[in-house]
């Protein structure tokens, strides 16, 4: 099993994205975070299994945290 970081972002539209970094195209939109995030975990679980049916091993994660910072 493998923990994969995911990023969400706010869209000009006001809706949410989410992507990892550690599967490139791997991403899913939502109407809000919970639903962004929620889309996430089964494209994540999809992209998994394609590359398991291309006989490809699964991306070992690289990130290992993710944070928020605020600036003044």
């Amino acid at each position: 099993m493998s923990t994969f970081a995911v990023i969400i972002e706010r869209a000009e539209d006001g809706g949410y994205g989410a992507w990892s970094p550690d599967l490139p195209g791997c991403v899913a939109l939502g109407d809000t975070e919970e639903e962004a995030l929620r889309e996430m975990a089964e494209a994540v679980r999809g992209h998994l299994e394609v590359l398991r049916e291309l006989g490809e091993p699964p991306p070992r994660p690289a990130t290992v945290s993710a944070t928020t910072l605020t600036a003044a």
